[in-house]
């Protein structure tokens, strides 16, 4: 795993760490202290490399300090789908030590192997050629369907999430989360009452991601490969299609927006266009293309409540998105939603 990083201090007790870690993992010879280094990115679970020497380098991934909801931040669920998945075709982290223990460094954590490779969170990817982009958003493509193919059964997952009503389970959930809020937001409850009232009647159950999407893929060094899938901390069973239409999401609004690829020309650019992209998914799984537009209505919804409830906390999102104006998002995507519910775009 390779991105930018800052070096602080350490935040927590390293000898404490390195005398439980070396009962598990080579932590070179007795009385080595890592180097520790924070993993600067959107990651909502705090991250760091952990490395004794070239042979014992790693990652560790942790739970954030303080009071959290009973299902937030669940670093165990992360563990157990990549563990689950390391002999599968879906591209993951090998990972080494989970440990539930809090006293050791404030909160449970794990240990993976660090991968070397690149995370690109521009969409547009501007250093590459058209047919490089090409390349990396076929890659992209070719793992979501990988994932989706994965027989969850097989591979200890049943009981990972429920199977079925995923779609009704999470259209009550984000209305849930939506209400909570002090914010008046009349294309979010449009929007949500439209879900509510044009649910699909299918009902396929599979291993979904939940944030998935560019940046939260490693690509090999130097080519468009794949080389580890990240950032679990959503991944559930659920249905297939709420993780296409998230990941197709960026088609439908602008860089200036939040990071889309709208305003691109893709005859020239070399990311495929929409409809290309959602045909490649479906090739990619032997499947007759039979998308429902409700799905990516839905993810819209979904990012519209998130952003209302970053909103409404008064949140730092700005922060991690200089030149971007979150504080409209929340209608923003709601009302691209509703433009995708009455076939508009």
């Amino acid at each position: 795993m390779s991105q930018n990083n800052n070096k602080l201090a350490n935040p927590f007790d390293l000898q404490a760490l390195t005398a439980y870690l070396s009962q598990h993992l080579d932590c070179g010879p007795a009385g080595t202290m890592p180097e520790l280094t924070p993993i600067a990115g959107g990651f909502s679970n705090p991250t760091y490399f952990l490395k004794y020497s070239a042979s014992a380098d790693y990652v560790l991934r942790k739970k954030p300090a303080g009071d959290l909801l009973p299902s937030a931040h669940a670093v165990d669920r992360e563990y157990r789908v990549m563990e689950a998945l390391q002999n599968t075709a879906v591209p993951v982290p090998k990972m080494l030590h989970y440990c539930e223990d809090a006293s050791l460094i404030g909160t449970p954590f794990y240990i993976m192997e660090r991968v070397q490779g690149r995370v690109l969170h521009d969409n547009r990817l501007p250093d590459m050629s058209p047919a490089e982009r090409g390349q990396y958003y076929a890659a992209m493509n070719a793992t979501l369907a990988k994932l989706h193919q994965v027989d969850y059964r097989a591979v200890g997952l049943e009981g990972f999430g429920r199977e079925g009503g995923f779609i009704s389970r999470q259209i009550r959930l984000w209305t849930g989360q939506y209400e909570k809020s002090d914010s008046s937001v009349p294309e979010i409850e449009q929007l949500g009452q439209w879900l509510a009232a044009n649910q699909p009647d299918e009902d396929t159950t599979t291993i979904v991601h939940g944030d998935f999407r560019l940046g939260n893929l490693m690509f090999h060094p130097e080519k468009p490969e794949v080389v580890a899938v990240l950032d679990w901390e959503l991944s559930t069973l659920g249905h297939p299609m709420s993780d296409l239409g998230y990941n197709l999401m960026v088609w439908k609004f602008t860089d200036a927006e939040f990071h889309g690829i709208l305003d691109q020309n893709f005859e020239l650019c070399g990311i495929p266009s929409y409809e290309e992209y959602l045909q490649a998914y479906f090739d990619n799984r032997s499947l007759p293309n039979d998308f429902n537009p409700f799905y990516l209505a839905f993810s819209f919804f979904r990012l519209a409540v998130i952003f209302d409830g970053v909103i409404s906390r008064g949140g730092d999102a700005a922060d991690a998105h200089p030149g971007i104006d979150i504080s409209q998002l929340n209608r923003i995507f709601a009302a691209i939603g509703l433009k995708v519910a009455n076939n508009q775009i």
